[in-house]
């Protein structure tokens, strides 16, 4: 590699590295080599804190360092412009609160901890705004009212959706292990198709390994889950609408899958 393509390469990765640097919360540099890994820059993180620790000691930018305790984590200072596109508006703001409400647990953890620092910002803008827009005042003249009595959602295991929504993301192989209403606890290897929302519920659709039927797998029910590196190719005959349409998530159906392990 010669001097030009190298000071190429350097410039990009400081370039990403000040994209990533938020303005209210602290990131390590362990969080900047994953972030920069999922775009294709795979450094390792003596790279990655050699450079962190020049930006801070450069005059030409205001990030602050948290070095009272490891892993050290990075800012930018108050008084940074910072180094992002424009700031949001209130509108923005507004439909970025709502959609959080949503989606939240439809998304995969790496795109909501990528889109944490605008949610943060959307909250500041809406907590902190001076004149009562009547944006703001929409968040409290608009709710969603359940059909039924509304229950508490069922608490998840720590980490399990961070892999699920990982293996489902990438069409990788997910390894779990799963205790069935019927107290059956098994582990098994499932390929993720979709994940499905029923009030305060979440569930898996997946296929056993070895098998091509379609199960519901409740998200509360996963006593551990782990995503493999091995890729799968996904179904074309297989749709998530169509089959929410053929109301596979009805309670029978949904009893069904969650009481029966394929043998």
């Amino acid at each position: 590699m010669n001097k030009r393509q190298s000071s190429l390469e350097t410039t990009i990765l400081i370039i990403e590295l000040l994209k990533r640097i938020p303005k209210s919360w602290w990131i390590t540099a362990q969080q900047l080599k994953q972030q920069l890994a999922e775009i294709g820059l795979d450094r390792d993180i003596h790279t990655i804190q050699r450079h962190m620790k020049s930006l801070v000691e450069s005059s030409h930018f205001h990030i602050d360092m948290n070095n009272r305790s490891k892993p050290y984590g990075y800012r930018w200072s108050q008084q940074a412009v910072g180094f992002t596109v424009n700031a949001l508006s209130i509108q923005e703001s507004l439909i970025l609160q709502m959609a959080l409400k949503t989606m939240k647990n439809l998304l995969p953890s790496s795109l909501m901890d990528s889109m944490s620092g605008f949610f943060e910002e959307a909250n500041r803008n809406i907590s902190h705004a001076q004149d009562p827009a009547k944006e703001i005042q929409w968040l409290s003249k608009v709710v969603v009212a359940p059909e039924t009595q509304p229950l508490l959602p069922p608490e998840l295991q720590p980490d399990v959706f961070n892999e699920v929504s990982c293996a489902l993301y990438n069409n990788y192989w997910l390894n779990i292990t799963y205790r069935n209403a019927g107290g059956e606890i098994k582990e098994k290897t499932v390929m993720p198709l979709g994940l499905a929302q029923q009030g305060p519920r979440l569930f898996l659709v997946c296929r056993f390994k070895g098998y091509d039927d379609e199960r519901n797998l409740a998200m509360h029910r996963m006593l551990s889950a782990r995503s493999t590196s091995m890729t799968f190719e996904r179904s074309e005959g297989f749709d998530l609408k169509q089959y929410n349409d053929e109301a596979r998530f009805s309670f029978g159906e949904v009893k069904k899958s969650e009481t029966v392990f394929p043998r």
